[in-house]
């Protein structure tokens, strides 16, 4: 499937999602067999939680390790209904400013729903492209982003966007799922499982080498934990041969949560 195809596939799923189909295709049927909330924390305790921009789409807190000060400037990648956003408002204060970039209309008019309620004049969001972000260079201090970048089908080019609009000295701090060993080949070519997060995801390694090869810095795991997806789930997608071996294989799905400085 061709990277264009895979974006209008992410775009449709999420925007199902924010208009309230978490599971289903629209209609009365349901189609999915993909849990999005499967990798998700729990964000009840963070200050500045907003439930109503809580979808549970994310696989880490990242603004728990993205050390946002007051006065930063803030960038999300993949904001969807704001959540991520609100937090990190509460970090940066209002001397700072926080900017969602999301690619699906949908929850760019839900978040826009959220933040009116909220009252807040420093939080913007945009609707964008990730591989070509709207924003001059060096324009934040800080990027973040929880689960989003695996479903970008040129990662290389989203890093080194995320290196040009971070000022020098910035850094980013981004929670996304990685594959530590080999997932089956029907798995990682299912673009319901791409869409879930899964068989868009690349291996640990070849992840941090593409953060390394843009001119990053310092690059820290700051957490990771091993994501564990049901029998019933994966059987949707590969076969019961495929699953033994599988699990045989040593192979796994990782949510980490990684650092780097410009």
């Amino acid at each position: 499937m061709n990277p264009q195809d895979l974006k209008l596939i992410v775009q449709d799923k999420y925007g199902q999602i924010a208009e309230g189909q978490k599971s289903c295709c629209g209609g009365d049927s349901c189609c999915s067999s993909v849990d999005y909330t499967v990798f998700s924390e729990d964000y009840s305790s963070q200050q500045g939680y907003n439930k109503d921009a809580d979808f549970g789409l994310g696989c880490g807190l990242p603004t728990e390790f993205a050390q946002i000060k007051e006065g930063h400037h803030v960038l999300d990648l993949g904001s969807g209904a704001g959540n991520d956003c609100f937090v990190a408002r509460t970090q940066t204060g209002d001397a700072g400013k926080v900017t969602g970039l999301d690619f699906t209309e949908a929850m760019i008019q839900k978040a826009k729903e959220n933040l009116k309620k909220t009252g807040f004049k420093n939080i913007e969001f945009v609707q964008g492209d990730i591989e070509e972000m709207p924003f001059f260079d060096a324009s934040f201090d800080v990027v973040i982003s929880n689960c989003v970048l695996n479903l970008v089908p040129d990662k290389q080019k989203a890093f080194a966007e995320i290196f040009r609009v971070l000022k020098p000295g910035g850094h980013f701090s981004i929670s996304d799922v990685v594959i530590v060993g080999n997932l089956p080949e029907s798995l990682k070519e299912d673009a319901e499982m791409y869409a879930g997060c899964v068989s868009g995801a690349i291996h640990k390694d070849e992840y941090i080498s593409i953060v390394k090869r843009q001119g990053f810095s310092g690059i820290t795991v700051q957490k990771e934990k091993e994501i564990v997806l049901s029998d019933e789930v994966l059987l949707n997608h590969i076969s019961a041969d495929e699953l033994e071996a599988f699990k045989q294989s040593g192979s796994g799905i990782f949510s980490i949560t990684l650092y780097a400085k410009k």
